[in-house]
Parts: structure tokens; sequence; C-alpha cells
């Protein structure tokens, strides 16, 4: 027979659900969280579908290649321009932990904008993944970014009673003042469970990685007598940065004196984490400093945040330094190419061209074969994604401008592709893919004579009128040979680009 806890328990995450259905999930929550679990659980192309999760969002673009060039990952170099290259070094799965713990706390910021106790636990979480962060590079951890967003989700029980069942959340605060032991007390005698097995329901919930779920356990401090596994030193890692960071979010503005409590904390994990007490607290210290420096940008208004959920940022065209952008894409291509495979190289050649050129939309095309056609690969921009089964044709020759530049091998610039003069050269399923665009580049990629397929980007109406410059074509024509190089030498012309298919 179910205990008279465990019904309680049921029964609050069931009125848990309802308010969530009743106020909302979290926007684009479900789409955006999907495709990063996706990547990560390694099904096809995950390599560039992580790349373009991160890019369809610039803040969470700014944060990856902003971590990646941080001086945690100063071994990989301090010189990483491209969401592609962050993936390359860092890989898919570090990636998506980051990718994923800011886009919840960002969906958390917007569903509890109206909520100042909500905006409060948000704002201790960003703060505990700062921690997380400081104690990660104390204790030189691999995978220290995991302890970032684990650190910054450990509160998650905490966010979502205070958002969803406020009138709970009021009573426990006003009980126990803040004491994270009473807290829990009272969160088990009113709801049945902890505020972190609440967070554990809602991680399971939302299908999250099994790993995250079990870092979200409070962790008492104890002397043991051997280490912690990853995971159980993940969740104490965690439990600590969040602790510390509910006792600093108590202190007085402008405060420059660490409150004592941290000295105590610092003292009761420090065995546990394999730090010593006094280094946790220099972390701690410049975690405080480092989260007051970014608040702003660590922690978007809800309004910003808003403006900007489920909508892509339009483009302004191509940028003034187009061709250094190009150049230094160039550089990392060259230096990754004896490492890097074919799938990856192709997928940093179309982020360099989408963000140096200022592209609406960019693809990389490739020639199957045995199906005799060109299929898309791999798209970013606005809404391409959703019509890549239309960017295929067939690949016997047609007189039209695609056809064309790689039957010559010739890179082509389409100046005004609505020039009624030139309209009887563009393909049907160009026409129905992307309408809106006006101007456009064909970059063949051609090994012993055998076109293997192209790579294409456009300007749409909606973006100033732009073209392709003297000084662009000679990087762009390094990028072209590199990609063809990397083709003819991992013998790809048969088997596809790897990872692709």
């Amino acid at each position: 027979m179910m205990s008279e806890r465990a019904v309680d328990a049921e029964k609050s995450l069931d009125l848990l659900w309802q308010r969530v259905r009743q106020r909302g999930d979290l926007p684009g929550f479900s789409k955006v969280v999907g495709a990063i679990l996706g990547a990560m659980r390694g099904e096809d192309a995950n390599e560039f579908n992580m790349t373009r999760t991160v890019l369809s969002d610039p803040t969470l673009t700014q944060k990856v290649l902003r971590l990646a060039n941080s001086p945690m990952y100063s071994v990989f170099g301090q010189n990483i321009s491209t969401v592609s290259e962050a993936v390359m070094v860092l890989g898919t799965e570090s990636i998506g932990h980051l990718a994923l713990g800011l886009k919840l706390v960002d969906g958390l910021a917007v569903a509890s904008s109206d909520s100042s106790m909500a905006r409060n636990e948000m704002e201790k979480a960003v703060l505990a993944g700062h921690i997380g962060r400081q104690v990660a590079s104390a204790a030189s951890a691999r995978d220290a970014e995991q302890a970032v967003v684990c650190s910054m989700l450990h509160g998650l029980g905490r966010m979502m009673v205070a958002f969803y069942l406020s009138e709970t959340w009021q009573v426990i605060q006003r009980e126990c003042g803040g004491d994270s032991a009473a807290e829990d007390a009272a969160s088990r005698r009113l709801l049945g469970l902890g505020l972190d097995a609440v967070g554990r329901a809602v991680a399971l919930k939302w299908g999250l990685p099994s790993t995250l779920v079990d870092t979200l356990a409070d962790v008492a401090p104890k002397v043991l007598d051997e280490p912690l596994n990853h995971n159980d030193w993940l969740a104490a890692v965690s439990t600590m940065s969040s602790r510390c960071a509910e006792v600093l979010f108590k202190e007085a503005p402008g405060s420059t004196v660490l409150p004592p409590g941290l000295a105590r904390l610092a003292r009761d994990y420090a065995g546990m984490l394999g730090v010593d007490a006094a280094q946790l607290l220099t972390a701690v210290q410049t975690a405080r400093k480092t989260g007051g420096e970014e608040a702003a940008p660590a922690l978007p208004s809800a309004k910003a945040v808003a403006a900007r959920s489920g909508i892509s940022v339009l483009q302004n065209g191509k940028p003034t330094n187009a061709a250094q952008l190009l150049s230094r894409g160039v550089a990392e291509m060259e230096e990754l190419l004896k490492t890097a495979s074919t799938a990856q190289m192709m997928s940093l050649a179309l982020e360099t061209l989408f963000k140096s050129l200022g592209f609406s939309h960019a693809a990389a095309f490739q020639r199957v074969q045995k199906d005799a056609r060109y299929v898309a690969r791999m798209c970013l921009g606005n809404g391409l994604q959703e019509v890549v089964q239309r960017l295929t044709f067939d690949d016997a020759y047609q007189p039209d401008v695609f056809h064309a530049a790689l039957a010559n091998d010739k890179m082509v610039f389409v100046d005004n592709a609505r020039d009624p003069s030139f309209i009887n050269k563009l393909p049907r399923w160009w026409k129905d893919a992307v309408p809106s665009a006006r101007s456009f580049v064909v970059m063949p990629l051609t090994v012993n004579r055998l076109p293997m397929g192209f790579l294409y980007g456009d300007w749409d109406v909606t973006v100033a009128s732009s073209k392709i410059d003297n000084a662009e074509v000679t990087p762009l024509n390094e990028i072209r040979a590199l990609l063809v190089r990397a083709l003819d030498s991992q013998r790809m012309v048969e088997m596809g680009w790897r990872g692709q298919r």
C-alpha cells in the first residue's frame, strides 16, 4: 500500500505539472532542448546539429565561444572564433551540457519574469554556476563545464516551486528564513518530498541526461574513506556552490568581506572535493567578483529573453571586415586539416562563410553518386532547415547557374537573382526553397575533375545589398582548396561525408 507521504509527493508533483500547463511551459524549451539532447545522444549529424542549435541563439553562441576561449580551456588555445571549432575541441557532449544549462536558465528567466521570488532563485542559480566553474578550475577537474551546468541547475526544484507553487514557497520561506536544512524539512512536510527531489522529478520529466539528474541530489558534507566518483563529485560541487550562492545572496550590497558562513562550507566540503579549504574560499571570492561583473550578460532581463525567444535575429548583411574574417577562418581550417574529419571541415567552412559574409542562408550540398543527385547535408539560416527536403536536384546537366558552376569548377556570384533576364537560369527547386533571396554565391568542390558538391550562401531582400569583393576572392578560394584536400585525403568520394548521412 502506498504510504501517505508517497501519496502527498505524487499529488504535489501532479499539482506542479498542472500549474506548468496552466501558466505555460518554458518558451521554446521543448524544440531547442530536444535538438541539444539529440546531438548529445549521437543522432545523425550530431556535430553539425549541435553547431546549428547553438548558432540559432546569438546569446548562446556568445557564451559558448566565451567559455571555449576562457582560461579553463587554455590548453586548446585562445583563438576559437566559431562554434564548429568549439565543438571540435571541447566535444559535442561538453558543448551540449553548457547549451542545455543556459537554455534552461534563459527559459526559466522568461517564466519567472512576474515573480520576484523565482527571480531571486534564478540569480542564485547563475551565481552558483560561477562558483562551480571556479571550484572546478581549482580542482583541475576534467569536464569542468559539467560542474558549471550542474551547479546552475542544482536549484531547479527551488526555482520551479518558487514560480509554479508560490503559495507553498512563501510558507517555506516564512518558516525557515533561508536555512537550507530547515527548508528541506519544510518542503518534505508540505510537499512530501525535498526540494532537490522536486528538481530531479522535473529533470526526469524533461528527459535530461541521467548523469545530470543524479547531480541534482543534495550531498551533505562527510568524511570519506576514498575519493568520490565523478557523478558524486559533481553533486557535491553543485551542493556546495548552491549553498555558497545562498550565503552570498544575503550579504550587504558592496560588502568586501566574505560572510563567515562561507568558511564553514569550505571546511565542510574541502575533503570531499579534494581541494584545500583556502583554495575553495579563493574560488568563491573570484566567482563573486566575476559574477558581479557578468551579472547583466549572465542573466538577461526577462523582456530581452522573451524578445528573442523563438525568433532568429536578422543579419545586417556583410560585415565591413569580411575579408579579415574569412582569412581568420582559413587559418583555423589549415590548423585543423590534419586532425579534423571531412564533416568537421565542412561544418567549420560553412559557419565561417555564414558569419564572415553575413549570409541570410548557407548550405553545404553533397553529390550522392548512387542516387545521381545533389543533396543539402548542412544548413544555416532562418527557416532553411524547415525546407531542407527541397534542397536537392538531379546531377544530370541542366542549363542553370548551379550546373554551370559545377561543370566549370568556378565560383559564381549572382548579384541580382530577381533580374527578369536571369530568371530562366534559376532552377525551380531554388525558387521554391529560398524565394526571398536576392543575391547568392556558389562554390563548387571538385576532386580530380569530379564534382563532389558545393557550398551555397545568399543574402535575402531583408538585408543590405551585398556582393563579393576582390579582397574576399582569395580567402574564399583558399577555403575551397582546403575542403577539396580534405575530401581527397580522407577518401570520402564513395561513402559520403562521414557523420552527415
